[in-house]
Protein backbone atom coordinates (compact mmCIF):
# COMPACT_ATOMS: atom_id res chain seq x y z
CA UNK A 1 0.00 0.00 0.00
CA UNK A 2 1.17 3.40 -1.28
CA UNK A 3 1.16 6.09 1.60
CA UNK A 4 1.31 9.04 -1.09
CA UNK A 5 -1.05 10.14 -3.73
CA UNK A 6 -1.37 8.55 -7.48
CA UNK A 7 1.22 10.58 -9.68
CA UNK A 8 -0.54 12.26 -12.79
CA UNK A 9 0.26 10.42 -15.66
CA UNK A 10 3.84 10.81 -16.65
CA UNK A 11 5.33 12.04 -13.51
CA UNK A 12 6.74 9.18 -12.63
CA UNK A 13 6.88 8.68 -8.41
CA UNK A 14 5.41 11.51 -6.48
CA UNK A 15 9.08 11.58 -4.64
CA UNK A 16 10.69 12.01 -8.01
CA UNK A 17 10.82 14.96 -9.69
CA UNK A 18 9.82 14.73 -13.22
CA UNK A 19 12.36 14.49 -15.89
CA UNK A 20 15.81 14.08 -14.25
CA UNK A 21 15.44 11.21 -12.49
CA UNK A 22 17.16 12.55 -9.27
CA UNK A 23 14.72 12.04 -5.94
CA UNK A 24 13.60 15.66 -4.54
CA UNK A 25 12.55 14.67 -0.88
CA UNK A 26 14.69 11.46 -0.77
CA UNK A 27 14.14 7.90 -0.47
CA UNK A 28 10.63 6.94 0.01
CA UNK A 29 9.05 6.49 3.74
CA UNK A 30 9.49 2.20 5.18
CA UNK A 31 6.43 0.75 4.31
CA UNK A 32 4.93 -1.33 7.15
CA UNK A 33 4.63 -4.81 6.47
CA UNK A 34 3.45 -6.11 10.08
CA UNK A 35 4.72 -8.48 12.32
CA UNK A 36 5.55 -8.33 16.19
CA UNK A 37 4.61 -5.40 18.81
CA UNK A 38 7.30 -3.25 19.84
CA UNK A 39 6.80 -1.26 23.28
CA UNK A 40 6.27 2.53 22.20
CA UNK A 41 6.33 5.41 24.67
CA UNK A 42 4.10 4.73 27.86
CA UNK A 43 1.64 2.32 27.76
CA UNK A 44 1.21 1.52 23.92
CA UNK A 45 2.07 -0.39 21.17
CA UNK A 46 3.03 0.28 17.51
CA UNK A 47 3.96 -2.53 14.94
CA UNK A 48 7.47 -3.28 14.54
CA UNK A 49 8.74 -1.92 11.27
CA UNK A 50 10.31 -4.19 8.20
CA UNK A 51 13.10 -6.24 9.31
CA UNK A 52 12.30 -6.67 12.91
CA UNK A 53 12.86 -10.39 14.18
CA UNK A 54 9.10 -11.45 14.08
CA UNK A 55 8.94 -13.30 17.63
CA UNK A 56 6.39 -16.58 17.97
CA UNK A 57 3.46 -15.10 19.27
CA UNK A 58 1.26 -18.40 18.90
CA UNK A 59 -1.02 -18.63 22.24
CA UNK A 60 0.24 -21.40 24.27
CA UNK A 61 -2.41 -21.29 26.39
CA UNK A 62 -6.07 -19.87 27.11
CA UNK A 63 -7.50 -19.37 30.42
CA UNK A 64 -10.85 -17.87 30.00
CA UNK A 65 -10.71 -14.81 27.54
CA UNK A 66 -6.73 -14.51 28.19
CA UNK A 67 -4.43 -16.20 25.88
CA UNK A 68 -0.98 -16.64 26.31
CA UNK A 69 2.12 -17.39 24.48
CA UNK A 70 5.75 -17.43 25.04
CA UNK A 71 6.33 -13.78 25.67
CA UNK A 72 2.83 -11.83 25.48
CA UNK A 73 -0.48 -11.94 27.77
CA UNK A 74 -3.09 -10.98 25.12
CA UNK A 75 -6.53 -9.99 26.48
CA UNK A 76 -9.69 -8.35 25.55
CA UNK A 77 -7.70 -4.62 26.73
CA UNK A 78 -4.68 -5.59 25.15
CA UNK A 79 -1.32 -7.07 24.88
CA UNK A 80 1.46 -6.68 27.58
CA UNK A 81 4.63 -8.80 28.08
CA UNK A 82 4.45 -12.00 30.28
CA UNK A 83 7.76 -11.31 32.17
CA UNK A 84 6.63 -9.58 35.54
CA UNK A 85 3.13 -10.64 35.80
CA UNK A 86 0.92 -11.62 38.67
CA UNK A 87 -1.36 -14.28 38.32
CA UNK A 88 -4.03 -15.27 41.05
CA UNK A 89 -6.56 -17.98 41.61
CA UNK A 90 -9.49 -17.67 43.29
CA UNK A 91 -11.90 -21.05 43.26
CA UNK A 92 -15.19 -20.28 44.07
CA UNK A 93 -16.42 -23.35 43.19
CA UNK A 94 -18.68 -25.74 45.46
CA UNK A 95 -19.08 -29.52 45.61
CA UNK A 96 -22.40 -30.64 46.94
CA UNK A 97 -22.88 -34.23 48.11
CA UNK A 98 -26.38 -35.51 48.36
CA UNK A 99 -28.81 -38.93 48.24
CA UNK A 100 -31.12 -38.48 45.08
CA UNK A 101 -34.68 -38.69 45.78
CA UNK A 102 -35.29 -41.78 43.62
CA UNK A 103 -32.74 -43.37 46.13
CA UNK A 104 -34.71 -42.72 49.16
CA UNK A 105 -37.85 -43.82 47.04
CA UNK A 106 -36.66 -47.10 46.54
CA UNK A 107 -35.05 -47.83 50.25
CA UNK A 108 -38.49 -46.78 51.50
CA UNK A 109 -40.51 -49.57 48.76
CA UNK A 110 -37.40 -52.47 49.06
CA UNK A 111 -37.08 -52.11 53.08
CA UNK A 112 -41.15 -53.66 53.66
CA UNK A 113 -40.06 -56.71 51.46
CA UNK A 114 -36.45 -57.22 52.08
CA UNK A 115 -36.22 -55.55 55.26
CA UNK A 116 -32.13 -54.17 56.00
CA UNK A 117 -31.46 -54.75 52.26
CA UNK A 118 -33.48 -51.51 50.96
CA UNK A 119 -31.13 -49.04 53.06
CA UNK A 120 -28.16 -50.08 50.36
CA UNK A 121 -29.88 -47.54 48.41
CA UNK A 122 -29.57 -44.95 50.78
CA UNK A 123 -25.44 -45.19 50.21
CA UNK A 124 -25.88 -43.79 46.68
CA UNK A 125 -24.55 -40.33 46.24
CA UNK A 126 -25.23 -37.28 43.92
CA UNK A 127 -22.17 -35.16 43.40
CA UNK A 128 -22.79 -31.78 42.08
CA UNK A 129 -19.96 -29.02 41.45
CA UNK A 130 -21.25 -25.50 40.62
CA UNK A 131 -19.85 -22.26 40.86
CA UNK A 132 -16.71 -20.54 39.04
CA UNK A 133 -12.86 -19.86 38.78
CA UNK A 134 -11.82 -16.20 39.06
CA UNK A 135 -8.37 -15.67 37.20
CA UNK A 136 -6.75 -12.10 37.55
CA UNK A 137 -3.46 -11.24 35.97
CA UNK A 138 -1.90 -7.85 36.27
CA UNK A 139 1.55 -6.34 35.20
CA UNK A 140 2.91 -3.28 33.09
CA UNK A 141 -0.13 -1.16 34.38
CA UNK A 142 -2.80 -3.92 33.00
CA UNK A 143 -4.84 -5.45 34.99
CA UNK A 144 -7.75 -8.06 33.88
CA UNK A 145 -10.10 -10.47 35.82
CA UNK A 146 -12.20 -13.27 33.70
CA UNK A 147 -14.58 -15.64 35.80
CA UNK A 148 -14.66 -19.05 34.32
CA UNK A 149 -17.59 -21.76 35.32
CA UNK A 150 -16.59 -25.05 36.29
CA UNK A 151 -19.08 -27.90 36.33
CA UNK A 152 -16.73 -30.61 38.31
CA UNK A 153 -13.60 -30.36 40.37
CA UNK A 154 -11.58 -31.61 37.68
CA UNK A 155 -12.36 -28.54 35.75
CA UNK A 156 -11.22 -25.92 38.80
CA UNK A 157 -8.19 -28.22 38.71
CA UNK A 158 -7.42 -27.43 35.26
CA UNK A 159 -7.77 -23.97 35.60
CA UNK A 160 -5.35 -24.08 38.68
CA UNK A 161 -2.55 -25.77 36.34
CA UNK A 162 -2.91 -23.67 33.49
CA UNK A 163 -2.55 -20.76 35.94
CA UNK A 164 0.68 -22.32 37.41
CA UNK A 165 2.26 -22.37 33.15
CA UNK A 166 1.77 -18.79 33.21
CA UNK A 167 3.45 -17.96 36.15
CA UNK A 168 6.34 -20.31 35.08
CA UNK A 169 6.41 -18.06 31.95
CA UNK A 170 6.31 -15.04 34.27
CA UNK A 171 9.16 -15.83 36.39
Amino acid sequence: MNQHPEPFPGQGEPWQQPGDGTPRWGPPPEQHYGGALEPYGTGGYQPAGYGSPVPDETPLATIGDIAISQSTVITPAGRFPIRGTVWTVTDMSRTDRSTPTWAVIAAILIFWWTCLLGLLFLLVKDQRTTGHVQVTVQGHGHYHATSIPVSNPGAAFHINQQVNYARGLAA
